[in-house]
């Protein structure tokens, strides 16, 4: 009892939305502490005071996702974005190297793939990718959670059929870190933005690779990625980091600040706390579906609620002030922490309206 106290109180300290936003698969909402950062960060720059505290929040949002993802802080580079994360390990691969992917997973995850031009990309269904790891894969790239309906991968499963055809895999958290626990040490490479289930501003995303960095090169290294990095701002860089921020990109100052914020509420609530939560509004969503004769998409544990042939109706509900997506025809619901029982039953008394 307790601890859902302690739960709520956090919750209701740092949201007021002003609508049922129920569209986290889209963006999280901010924190006030991460809204109250961003300000603060804002007035520092303004003021032409020294940026140090910004460069101390990037390393600290960076040791905050290595908690949360169960990997050595040294394993755990910054970014700006999935697609170039996946870009590098793209670039790293031989020519004829065959990719196994998700149908229609995520562009980020897939895309750098296809446009080297001479690897072999193969797509199966989700429910099929790890029985479809044979002898010559050379890397499996999936999405823990997928962007359009919320199906999980079965990750055990994978990890098993990789290592048994000795295939590299790369995991893309974005949908789930935050709200599903990860275990990133798991698997040769992974990466997650941060402007979703994690409540943190865009601009920021992280990558998790290998102690030995995996083959990658770090082609979109610069000043940033050298062991000293103020001392690797003219000419090449002498020395590039001994750790994966070798992999890191220029950030953006602002948003590392607020998104500083938003990871210590993380880690305050809990994963496992926040998974909870969220499972239970969306298994009372589905639960509520049935009793008005709509199927979802199948996606058994998820917080992402997505309902065949309902997309249509996103914008009547967006003037009735409830958030959701229409993603190809589906009505996309996503259940975070800062939603309540009463956020379900509205829009399902919308849905049945």
């Amino acid at each position: 009892m307790e601890t859902t106290q302690t739960f709520d109180r956090l919750v209701r300290a740092e949201f007021a939305p002003r609508s049922t936003y129920l569209n986290t698969a889209s963006n999280g909402l901010l924190p006030a502490r991460t809204v109250a950062a961003l300000h603060e960060a804002a007035v520092l720059r303004a003021e032409g005071r020294p940026l140090t505290p910004l460069h101390e929040d990037v390393e600290a949002c960076r040791a905050a996702y290595a908690r949360l993802a169960g990997v050595p802080v040294t394993r755990v580079a910054t970014g700006a974005s999935v697609a170039a994360h996946t870009g590098v390990i793209a670039a790293s691969l031989p020519a004829g190297a065959e990719v196994l992917t998700a149908d229609d997973d995520f562009t980020s995850v897939l895309n750098p793939f296809h446009v080297r031009g001479d690897l072999k990309v193969r797509a199966v269904p989700l429910e099929r990718i790890a029985e479809s790891v044979r002898p010559g894969t050379a890397l499996v790239a999936v999405s823990a959670a997928q962007s359009a309906d919320g199906r999980v991968a079965d990750l055990p499963a994978l990890r098993e059929a990789a290592r048994e055809h000795g295939a590299r895999t790369y995991v893309d958290f974005s949908q789930s870190a935050g709200w599903l626990p990860m275990a990133a040490d798991a698997f040769d490479f992974s990466a997650s933005v941060s402007f979703k289930w994690l409540l943190g501003p865009h601009g920021a995303a992280f990558l998790v690779v290998p102690e030995d960095f995996g083959g990658l090169t770090p082609v979109l290294a610069g000043w940033v990625a050298g062991e000293a990095p103020w001392d690797s701002c003219y000419g090449p860089v002498q020395e590039l980091a001994r750790s994966a921020r070798r992999f890191d990109l220029t950030p953006a100052l602002f948003t590392f600040a607020g998104l500083r914020r938003s990871l210590e509420l993380i880690e305050e609530l809990g994963v496992a706390a926040v998974h909870a939560h969220d499972v239970a509004l969306a298994d009372r969503f589905r639960a509520g579906l049935a009793d008005l004769g709509h199927t979802p998409v199948p996606a058994p544990g998820s917080a992402i609620v997505s309902v065949p042939g309902l997309g249509g109706r996103q914008g009547e509900l967006s003037r009735a002030g409830i958030e959701v997506s229409d993603r190809a025809g589906n009505l996309r619901a996503a259940f975070h922490l800062y939603n309540t029982p009463d956020d379900v039953d509205r829009l399902l008394a919308a849905l049945a309206g």
